[in-house]
């Protein structure tokens, strides 16, 4: 395997265990931002989460990210790169003169040079995004793409069975309050 690659294997199950071992959706944000960026010595990375009610994305954790950066505003589902039209990454291998970006200005003050951008879809509906963002032009390899496309579903999965657990532990609530009352 190349050295040149960003991701390989051994970070990948890394980062995969991390998602699988966290105990709630913003402890696993943070350790996954945290490991892909020491892991692959990018500029920062972001778990967003798409508000239906508002069809934005909402960080749910980042890295490597300046206050300024994460707070320049609304992430328009429909205008952030092109997230809402198509259930595949998008790769900006360099944002210097792109088109495709919500905040061009505030990314070229970030030292933002390029972004990878992944759905986290759920069943073909996409639920959030996750982005990594590099301080160079990044030619993103096959390899490196296939783990990050991995690497979202086990978030998707992760984020669904959060949900999921929520609702059982809420559930399991209502009939313990109810319990006396049948009694």
């Amino acid at each position: 395997m190349s050295d040149n690659h960003k991701i390989d294997l051994e970070k990948y199950k890394l980062i995969v265990e991390t998602v699988f071992d966290a105990n709630n959706p913003t402890i696993m944000g943070s350790q996954v931002t945290h490991l892909l960026v020491s892991t692959m010595g990018v500029k920062g990375a972001s778990i967003f989460v798409v508000n239906p009610g508002t069809e934005s994305l909402e960080i749910l954790a980042t890295e490597g990210l300046s206050v300024e950066y994460v707070n320049k505003g609304p992430i328009l589902v429909d205008k952030s790169i092109k997230l809402s039209s198509n259930l595949k990454p998008v790769i900006i291998t360099d944002t210097k003169g792109s088109d495709r970006l919500q905040y061009p200005e505030k990314a070229g003050r970030e030292g933002i040079r390029s972004i990878v951008s992944l759905p986290v879809n759920l069943r073909g509906k996409i639920i959030g995004a996750l982005r990594v963002y590099h301080s160079e032009p990044w030619e993103v390899s096959e390899l490196e793409l296939s783990c990050l496309r991995l690497l979202t579903l086990n978030i998707g999965m992760a984020l669904r069975y959060f949900r999921l657990s929520a609702l059982v532990q809420c559930t399991k609530d209502t009939l313990d309050e109810l319990h006396p009352i049948w009694l």
